[in-house]
């Protein structure tokens, strides 16, 4: 008996994911456990195994199509087999061969019955969507898609065929896009990119943000870390890093300053919180991902560097849940490493707060009467002004300086 293959949930807020490629055709033998298609969240690269043994009879979604999560993408059964009753929309036997040049707009909810053209031939969605971007006249398309109907391909093929041969009717060329100049290429924001535009876009929109730069004696830390490089296993501290203290710091002295520890939530209502979910920005190469230490606050040193490295890797691998991506009341950017001396970190609503921390840099002060440098490090807090004014804001980065200076004292007492 046929049965669907739907797009998996993942995690409590996940809504649609994007089907990266395909790695089975319509006609291929599958058995449960398979990788059907590769798929990604705005966050994570992940895999839908097969959920049943047979033939793929339909496939509903191609490369690149945005999909809600638990709805069809595949039916698996036996050759032959009716599956009319199965197919969303009422599709019957128009099975949907994914193909890489049908990648360039992603296609939300089911599958529809394609659309015709002037002439009678079948055109799906998609393509009859792009000539209508693009000014061209569908039906003069060569359909190449499945049971003879017209798909994005083949109407790219006109587009091409079209200025080619130059025979393009002035309106169309008027109505065609800008094509990339000599020497450049257009690529489509990957859906991770588009999320991060999206939030940072409404963050700054909807938010006062202002951005406060501190700096701090960084000696202490450096020999702390020097120490735990040449003695860390012994201490139970082994691979403990500037970053991992700094967070550490960073827990503590939002435990003592909750006004930063917050959510700005509709209707005017500040959520002050007594623990500490900590947001920790990981750079992957997929973009700017932000997974939650959970209940940070009640963490040591070594526990705090333990999870945001475990985070990290899965950020980095792609396959982190969705759920360790959210519930985070205040977030730690680090570009110190990147030789960055300051800048604005953007707060991730409804958070208030966001610490950005900066590189070392050899200041000079004066000591005894003449100037020796000492090796100075940035913190800057970006703050939402409708939350939390300027001076409480730079109270907190003035304790979380003080306790970085003082680093063996904080790890002193946390142990007491």
């Amino acid at each position: 008996m046929a049965q669907i293959v739907v797009m998996p949930k993942v995690g409590i807020s996940v809504e649609s994911c994007v089907i990266s490629v395909w790695k089975k055709r319509v006609g291929d033998l599958v058995k449960t456990g398979d990788i059907l298609f590769d798929y990604e969240t705005d966050k994570a690269s992940l895999e839908c195994e097969s959920t049943a043994d047979g033939t793929i009879l339909e496939i509903f979604s191609g490369d690149g199509d945005e999909v809600p999560v638990l709805s069809p993408v595949c039916v698996i059964g036996e050759p032959d087999e009716d599956i009319s009753s199965l197919c969303p929309g009422g599709l019957t036997a128009a099975a949907k061969e994914p193909g890489p040049a049908e990648t360039h707009a992603p296609r939300a909810a089911h599958a529809e019955v394609p659309a015709a053209c002037p002439g009678g031939t079948k055109i799906s969605p998609r393509a009859r969507n792009l000539a209508v971007r693009r000014g061209l006249d569908a039906s003069l398309a060569e359909p190449t898609g499945p049971h003879g109907r017209i798909i994005a391909r083949d109407v790219e093929a006109l587009e091409r065929g079209i200025f080619e041969s130059g025979e393009a009717p002035q309106a169309e060329i008027a109505a065609a896009p800008k094509t990339a100049a000599a020497g450049c290429t257009d690529e489509k924001m990957p859906m991770i990119r588009r999320a991060i535009a999206n939030a940072m876009t409404s963050s700054l929109r909807n938010t006062a943000q202002l951005t406060n730069h501190h700096s701090f004696d960084a000696a202490q830390i450096l020999e702390l870390r020097s120490r735990f490089k040449a003695e860390g296993a012994k201490l139970g501290l082994d691979g403990i890093s500037i970053g991992d203290m700094v967070l550490f710091a960073t827990v503590k002295t939002l435990l003592e300053y909750p006004y930063m520890n917050a959510h700005l939530l509709e209707g005017d209502v500040i959520r002050r919180f007594s623990g500490v979910n900590l947001g920790v920005a990981v750079d992957t190469p997929r973009g700017l991902i932000v997974p939650t230490i959970m209940d940070a606050g009640g963490m040591t040193l070594s526990q705090i560097s333990g999870a945001v490295r475990e985070l990290a890797e899965a950020a980095r691998a792609g396959n982190i849940s969705p759920d360790l991506l959210q519930g985070a009341t205040f977030t730690v950017s680090n570009l110190g490493a990147t030789g960055v001396e300051m800048f604005t970190p953007i707060i991730n609503p409804p958070q208030v707060g966001i610490l950005g921390v900066c590189g070392i840099t050899a200041r000079p002060r004066a000591e005894g009467g003449a100037l020796k440098s000492y090796p100075a490090m940035g913190l800057s807090v970006t703050y939402d002004h409708r939350a939390v004014d300027g001076a409480p804001a730079s109270r907190f980065a003035q304790a979380l300086c003080e306790k970085l200076e003082r680093f063996q004292t904080l790890l002193a007492f946390d142990a007491a």
